[in-house]
């Protein structure tokens, strides 16, 4: 059969995925957090049909005649470039200027993402949209963070030191540090606990599990906690979202392109039928 018959359908195959994953970006242009992705192709391995030779006194070298077997799908990486920021001025909804996750309690694990669209839910627990619940460090006398992750609640039964009997919470505000500041009843500003963020050495390595989240793989590396504003994490912006990155405009050059391909390589199918029926036919 003829090569180029199966280099055929390796394109279509593949300029398909790149329709898929170009046609998901598209669908999620106004997901909060969303982060966008886009195809890398490689061609598979060449067939060689004249290995290269050396120079000697003779005559010189030959280079090697090698033919191509197709293209296939190399990776499909994900673009954490930042997005825009939507003014929301709800005091909850929270954007990471710069590097980092929010991190999210999904039973016994972590789970991560780059959506702030936070509330407090009856209980006084900062949660996401899907009831998760938001997760940060108590704070010392100093107002620094201490022990492990806690989940973030607007609970002032541990606070350190303790209220005064009789002194209630009011309001409260997040500030660019992850910090929540209640102000009390006794005109008294107070740290409650401070949102954490988590940094990767590698965030493409990450796996996407849906809802706008992502998990630690093998090849991303440990999450790397700490607050907002620490070595390369970015500062906490309240009342503001990040929309998604996807670029609208690159997206459908992108649709044009993987249309292109799917067509041209559907053609090399079709010549390559007229051929093999030429071939078929050769002694009538």
């Amino acid at each position: 059969m003829l090569r180029s018959l199966f280099a055929g359908i390796s394109g279509l195959r593949n300029h398909q995925t790149m329709l898929d994953v170009t046609g998901n970006n598209i669908a999620n242009a106004n997901t909060v957090g969303f982060k966008s992705s886009n195809t890398v192709f490689s061609d598979t391995l060449s067939q060689m049909l004249t290995a290269a030779s050396g120079a000697n006194a003779e005559r010189g070298g030959t280079n090697s005649v090698q033919i191509g077997l197709g293209v296939q799908l190399a990776a499909v990486a994900t673009n954490f470039g930042q997005g825009a920021a939507q003014t929301t001025g709800r005091g909850t909804d929270l954007m990471i200027s710069g590097d980092g996750f929010f991190v999210l309690r999904d039973g016994a694990q972590s789970v991560y993402t780059r959506a702030g669209s936070f509330t407090f839910d009856e209980a006084g627990d900062l949660v996401a949209p899907n009831g998760l619940r938001v997760q940060g460090y108590a704070l010392d006398a100093n107002g620094d963070p201490t022990g492990g992750l806690i989940d973030i609640s607007l609970d002032t039964a541990n606070l350190n030191p303790p209220l005064p009997p009789g002194v209630e919470l009011t309001s409260f505000s997040i500030g660019a540090d992850g910090k929540i500041r209640g102000v009390f009843s006794d005109d008294v500003q107070r740290d409650i606990c401070q949102i954490a963020v988590a940094d990767f050495d590698n965030p493409m390595g990450l796996d996407k599990v849906g809802d706008t989240m992502f998990r630690e793989s093998a090849n991303s590396g440990a999450a790397q906690l700490g607050v907002p504003g620490e070595g390369q994490r970015g500062e906490l912006m309240a009342g503001a979202l990040e929309m998604s990155n996807v670029d609208l405009s690159a997206e459908f050059t992108n649709l044009i392109l993987a249309q292109r391909g799917f067509q041209a390589n559907a053609r090399v199918i079709t010549t390559s039928d007229q051929v093999l029926d030429e071939l078929v036919n050769i002694k009538r």
